[in-house]
């Protein structure tokens, strides 16, 4: 099996960077779309290293599992990330869905609050992962 991590972590940073640019050009669903997205997959890579893997043998991670797990392991039971970051994935989840289907628009304020969150959640990610492999080597 192959370290999926690293690619999450790059399809994590490439999420941010369209969530960055769309909110540039005032694509304020677009996004925020993006912004989830890259806080799941920043999880994904986080539940990668700790060695935590999808339920039931499968390659496919399911978005309650992924946060359950994050929040659950990595959040509370392991104290591998700050509880600041526990409603980060949610919080986006919850905006993403009014940017995809709901009759409602993302404002600015929103995305901009949604790419923040982003911002610091990769952050810690990125820190912790690189602690961990400093310690490593």
């Amino acid at each position: 099996m192959t370290d999926s991590r690293p690619i999450y972590l790059t399809k994590a940073e490439e999420s941010l960077r369209g969530a960055e640019n769309e909110f540039a050009q005032s694509r304020y669903n677009n996004a925020a779309n993006r912004c989830y997205y890259a806080c799941f997959q920043a999880t994904v890579a986080a539940l990668h290293h700790a060695g935590i893997a999808p339920s039931g043998g499968r390659s496919e991670w399911g978005h309650a599992f992924a946060q359950a797990k994050f929040v659950g392991w990595l959040i509370y039971r392991h104290r591998l990330h700050s509880t600041s970051l526990r409603q980060a994935l949610g919080r986006n989840l919850t905006l993403r869905h009014t940017a995809d289907y709901a009759p409602d628009l993302v404002t600015q304020t929103q995305a901009a609050q949604a790419l923040q969150r982003t911002q610091d959640f990769l952050a810690a990610i990125l820190e912790q992962v690189r602690a961990h492999e400093s310690e490593t080597t």
